[in-house]
């Protein structure tokens, strides 16, 4: 597979980010002994100067500052101030687009013909490319982005189209770089270089359930920085919170990931979770919007 290199200077490279990565994990694994700035550089293999260049380049702020967005204190006070937020966000989601920072996005989804078909003609284009979070396999249709996943570290960029296109066994796969580019540059551009909301709203396809695909609709109205929990959900959607099991499954299988957002979905307790595409990447993309947030407050 061909596989785009060029990057925005502005936007970490992906050895950048498997180095960020590597970090949080080590973060993450030791938190009790809070580690050290320069504990933390030596684990990636920099120096204390280097590593915090490098961490500041991709996020815009020290690894310290970073990091108190994602100790179990703040993700609870995080969960108890979303509460009226996701309210309003919530009524307003469901009527219309659901916004990613300054996008908006819509949603279509397949008909239960279409579900059993699994793609039957229909042409689906794919590309793999760089992003803040790692390269990224997006998969668009006419209608819409239809998969949108990152590729691990221990994966191959087949591996990851593979995934990404279950449920879709029987369309036809073509690769296009240069078209998925120009959706990459939308989701992925900084907030100075995005496309004005007036702009036509990014597409995306669902393919699930009719509780899945409410699911993932009600994430949608999740505003960047802000989190919940499966409960929440459940409950937003009319449920008691007993059906909290089923919509941790109904995230597990979203297979547009950042887009709709079931990163900023977290167990009641204020504890992270586990993420499809890593932990580490789960608190990157927590600790990221939630830097974006406070700075653009």
């Amino acid at each position: 597979m061909n596989v785009d290199s060029k990057w925005d200077e502005d936007v970490s490279s992906d050895r950048d980010y498997q180095r960020i990565a590597d970090a949080l994990r080590f973060v993450d694994a030791n938190y009790l002994d809070q580690p050290a700035l320069a504990d933390i550089a030596d684990q990636v293999g920099l120096s204390e100067f280097h590593f915090q260049r490098l961490f500041t380049r991709w996020v815009g702020i020290s690894p310290k500052k970073f990091l108190k967005h994602l100790t179990l204190e703040t993700a609870k006070r995080s969960l108890e101030s979303s509460a009226s937020i996701l309210d309003a966000a919530y009524d307003a989601g469901l009527s219309g687009p659901g916004r990613l920072h300054d996008l908006f996005v819509t949603t279509d989804a397949v008909t239960p013909g279409e579900y059993k078909a699994r793609g039957q003609g229909m042409t689906i284009r794919y590309g793999c490319h760089p992003s803040p979070f790692g390269d990224c396999m997006l998969l668009v249709t006419d209608r819409g982005i239809c998969g949108l996943g990152f590729v691990d570290e221990n994966e191959t960029y087949e591996d990851a189209l593979s995934y990404l296109a279950t449920g879709w066994e029987n369309a036809q796969l073509v690769e296009a770089q240069p078209e998925t580019q120009i959706y990459v540059d939308r989701m992925f551009a900084p907030a100075e270089g995005r496309v004005s909301r007036s702009d036509t709203p990014l597409r995306v396809l669902l393919r699930g359930t009719e509780f899945q695909t409410r699911v993932w609709r009600a994430l949608l109205t999740i505003p960047p920085g802000k989190l919940t929990t499966y409960e929440d959900i459940a409950r937003r959607l009319g449920y008691t919170s007993n059906a909290s099991r089923a919509v941790g499954r109904a995230n597990a299988t979203n297979m547009i990931s950042y887009l709709v957002p079931c990163h900023r979905v977290i167990r009641k307790t204020g504890a992270i979770g586990g993420y499809r595409w890593g932990r580490e990447r789960k608190l990157a993309l927590i600790g990221w919007e939630a830097t974006q947030a406070e700075q653009a407050a």
